[in-house]
């Protein structure tokens, strides 16, 4: 135990508080319009960034640049090995600018886009990466960083290999994530690999076996494919036969984030369990509040759609 470890685990828990919390949510999402549900979340932890005459897009990327904002504070609390960790999980923010970074190369130089998440510390290679030019460079650039080589520079390649080499990344590094890692992949290949019916790029697939073993590449369907998974990964498919209910499989992911979050809280050691259970309960809060302002912006009667979510 460290002084930093001290601070920082005391201090996660009261940074862990910056969120709205089901019932708040719930009230937002049940609101007749955006406009209303941008006036309750204005006053809330998320009011730093939030106005309330944003659009929906505006206002999502408002929520989660809070998130960003708040990991930011917290690893500055931590000792030097909690900030390495805060920077893994930040990753995330880092991947968003690439997919942004990639669709302004696309588009061309007089698309401004939408400005990067500011990562500060919390950049993994971002700061290098932002000035490449072509997906080519890119690629390249990326090799030669943590996130290592996405194996092709074909904008799907590198988005699919940035998501599954950051769990690869988080699962090898951080013991009590590893479940959510796993499930994640499963859920991206159930995407990709079944309802899309469009096989993984190679290194994407390769790296993704790291997490569901090998058996995954030859399923056929959803019961098919969660039977070939191991436990840590499967969990995420349970009960889910249907590709139109992948996105309850998508709640069940972040319930048990939430979950788990707040069961690290509890934990009475001052090491990185705290502050690893910010982290999970403020992302899975940072989710829930945008699906709410979604639900909003349609007028906020989607009771049924609101259950499954929380």
């Amino acid at each position: 135990m460290t002084t930093g470890w001290v601070a920082g685990s005391v201090r996660a828990t009261a940074m862990a508080r910056r969120r709205m919390g089901v019932a708040a949510a719930r009230e937002l999402a049940a609101c007749p319009g955006l406009p209303e549900a941008l006036e309750i979340l204005a006053r809330s932890p998320y009011g730093r960034e939030v106005r309330t005459g944003d659009q929906l897009a505006t206002a999502e990327r408002a929520v989660a640049s809070t998130t960003l904002w708040n990991l930011r504070v917290l690893a500055g609390w931590l000792p030097a090995e909690g900030a390495e960790l805060f920077r893994l999980l930040a990753a995330w923010f880092e991947i968003a600018n690439i997919d942004e970074h990639l669709r302004g190369l696309a588009a061309g130089p007089l698309d401004a886009g939408v400005p990067p998440f500011r990562l500060g510390s919390l950049a993994t290679a971002w700061p290098r990466l932002s000035g490449t030019t072509s997906p080519v460079e890119l690629r390249t650039a990326l090799a030669t960083s943590a996130w290592g080589d996405p194996g092709a520079d074909s904008p799907r390649a590198i988005s699919t290999w940035l998501r599954v080499s950051w769990a690869v990344r988080v699962s090898a590094g951080v013991e009590p994530a590893r479940s959510w890692a796993a499930g994640a992949v499963a859920l991206l290949v159930a995407r990709e690999h079944v309802a899309r019916q469009r096989p993984l790029p190679e290194a994407a697939a390769a790296a993704a076996g790291k997490l569901l073993g090998a058996g995954w590449i030859g399923s056929t369907g959803l019961a098919d494919l969660a039977e070939r998974l191991p436990a840590a990964a499967g969990w995420a498919l349970d009960d889910v036969t249907s590709t139109a209910d992948l996105w309850r499989a998508e709640t069940r992911w972040w319930a048990r984030l939430r979950r788990d979050g707040k069961t690290l809280l509890l934990r009475p050691a001052f090491d990185r369990q705290r502050p690893l259970g910010a982290v999970a309960v403020l992302a899975a809060d940072a989710w829930l509040v945008s699906a709410a302002l979604e639900l909003a912006a349609r007028g906020g009667a989607h009771r049924e759609v609101w259950d499954a979510l929380a």
